[in-house]
């Protein structure tokens, strides 16, 4: 009778009614924390940075609740040196505060590839097909005298000849140096159809 008398007393339910109060004061504290620090249902749209200095991006970013990060650089002549060239996330998208904003930034320099072996080992076409799937870009051809016709025989950078292996700028137009078809042989051949085409000398004219 005593235990009995003990569950009913005021005191328990009292102290059960508290703890069941506490729990749910808990309960719904750690709720709201949770939704606080994975900002629930908060979404912030990234603004486009494509085309802006890397330090204004960044500092739109943080306005914004947002974290810029530089990941990569590339190069990209038409576009001023450090300024955004691609983002992750693209513009538009919705993200939560505290994201991180991967950037690419155009780089300030002009980066080099390994030329090929060209020289005296393509022809034209071949040549220009290779260096311009590799993104070389290509100035005037300068043809050589003697030499197999639009034979590459030769390739310069800024007036200097480089060779395979050598690391060009990719932004520097290469000039091929191609035979021009012609030769020694051609020329004495030249000058063996104008001599046919003259009169033999006859005896009478030897004599006089």
């Amino acid at each position: 009778m005593g235990f009995f008398k003990k569950l009913t007393s005021p005191i328990v339910w009292g102290n059960l009614l508290a703890i069941l109060i506490v729990t749910i004061v808990l309960f719904i504290l750690v709720w709201r924390g949770m939704d606080s620090y994975t900002h629930h249902g908060e979404r912030i749209e990234v603004p486009n940075l494509v085309g802006k200095q890397e330090t204004d991006a960044c500092y739109r970013l943080n306005q914004l609740g947002l974290h810029g990060v530089v990941v990569d650089s590339a190069y990209n002549k038409s576009m001023p040196a450090g300024c955004i060239l691609d983002q992750t996330p693209t513009s538009g998208r919705k993200v939560k505060s505290g994201r991180e904003i991967f950037l690419i930034v155009n780089t300030t320099r002009i980066p080099t590839v390994v030329l090929p072996d060209i020289a005296d080992n393509s022809s034209l076409r071949e040549a220009q097909a290779r260096l311009t799937a590799m993104g070389f870009r290509l100035g005037n051809i300068e043809y050589v005298p003697g030499g197999d016709k639009d034979w590459v025989y030769g390739i310069k950078s800024r007036g200097q000849n480089v060779y395979a292996g050598d690391r060009v700028p990719i932004d520097v137009p290469l000039v091929l140096q191609v035979g021009g078809g012609s030769s020694d042989i051609d020329l004495y051949d030249d000058m063996d159809d104008e001599s046919l085409g003259e009169e033999p000398l006859g005896l009478d004219d030897v004599s006089e």
